[in-house]
């Protein structure tokens, strides 16, 4: 695109050139991801018109300018063919344009045919295993595709679009195999926290529903987020329900770190640092007491690899739960050290990805307390056959 648009004659030779040469397709790259929509639509209507239908015009973009997407729709619209892109945007630097939205947009905006129809309710899975594939969290703010891309949050916001869906969401988020979230806070009004129950199947009479919305106002100004912890907000529901996990009772656990790597402190000043950690975990199963010890790289793991120790064999479906990614944040950092601390896990069986959550001014407790809803989420929701 710099060079049509420094030297269009001499663009134009070498593209004919290539035409004559027997090219169906010539590709037009913005290498250094620096057009806007304005000039890729009217640099591809130029050669469009200049070549006629002989041969097929295609577009190669990035997204340094953050236009990546829309300069994609702009050269379909001056007649190009072909789009080259990558799932979720990965690429150098800024990354290339997001096949994952361009499909969206074409397809269901713009009503030009990309893939198979049959396939558009792939779209959100392709990028979630594409995402893992490439060792990266899948972007929740991701059009289309992203676990916050039909989610709603606040009373009157919920209560309305169970009346008009199409007043908060531009698509049914099951055109593209998404669904519509209902996050619940402190903010929730009755409708909220009714519609995200019966979500999950669950049904909660007034007197629970009035409890659930004074517990997430404590539990919120403690300093968990309902909002990003799905499935611990669902844990949290069912036993507003009555329900109680059934698949372990926790009697106590212990941690021990050792550092073997000799005098020196900091971990520059003493390259073979030898860690080792230990997790000791008692457990009451269907009322049988189980003792089971677990290493790892570091307390959460070692408390993971305890926990399997101790309950694998019951349940088969734990050898498939794994941690894909852990989160803390300091909420006081005028405590120091004593500050509390929120800790998020991200937890994934292969074909869903759920985020559960802990509080506490123990940082390990607080992983405890999301490691344990991440397992028993999965074990609850595990795939069947």
């Amino acid at each position: 695109f710099d060079g049509y648009k420094h030297n269009p004659e001499f663009s134009m030779q070498v593209l004919e050139a290539a035409a004559v040469a027997g090219a169906s397709r010539l590709v037009l790259c913005d290498t250094n991801g620096g057009s806007l929509p304005s000039q890729v639509r009217d640099t591809v209507g130029s050669i469009v018109d200049y070549f006629g239908g002989d041969v097929g015009i295609g577009v190669h973009l990035h997204d340094d300018t953050g236009c990546g997407v829309a300069n994609a729709l702009a050269g379909v619209e001056g007649g190009a063919v072909q789009v080259q892109g990558t799932i979720n945007g990965y690429g150098e630097r800024t990354g290339n344009c997001n096949l994952v939205p361009i499909i969206g947009n074409l397809t269901l905006k713009m009503g030009i045919e990309t893939i198979p129809a049959e396939n558009m309710v792939h779209l959100t899975s392709v990028a979630n295993q594409v995402a893992e594939i490439a060792n990266f969290t899948p972007d929740p703010q991701q059009p289309y595709v992203g676990a916050s891309a039909f989610a709603h949050k606040a009373g009157l916001h919920t209560s309305a679009i169970a009346r008009r869906p199409d007043a908060y969401e531009h698509i049914d988020p099951t055109q593209v195999g998404n669904q519509a979230r209902f996050v619940v806070s402190e903010m929730a009004g009755k409708a909220g926290i009714e519609i995200r129950a019966k979500e999950i199947g669950i049904e909660l009479d007034p007197a629970a529903t009035s409890e659930v919305i004074d517990i997430l106002k404590r539990l919120e100004h403690e300093g968990y987020q309902f909002e990003v912890a799905d499935a611990s907000l669902e844990l949290l529901l069912r036993g507003a329900a009555g329900w109680k996990q059934p698949f372990f009772e926790l009697e106590s656990f212990r941690i021990s770190t050792q550092h073997r790597s000799g005098s020196n402190a900091r971990a520059w000043n003493d390259i073979a640092v030898e860690m080792e950690t230990e997790a000791t975990v008692k457990l009451r199963v269907s009322g049988d007491r189980i003792a089971a010890i677990g290493e790892g790289n570091g307390p959460v793991d070692a408390l993971h690899e305890a926990l399997y120790v101790a309950i694998g064999s019951l349940y088969p479906a734990f050898d498939g739960i794994a941690l894909t990614d852990y989160k803390v944040r300091v909420l006081d950092t005028s405590a120091g050290t004593e500050a509390v601390t929120r800790v998020l896990i991200d937890m994934s069986n292969g074909s869903e990805q759920w985020t559960t959550i802990g509080v506490s001014e123990n940082i390990v407790e607080a992983s405890w307390q999301a490691l344990v809803d991440g397992i028993v989420y999965g074990l609850l929701h595990a795939p069947t056959g």
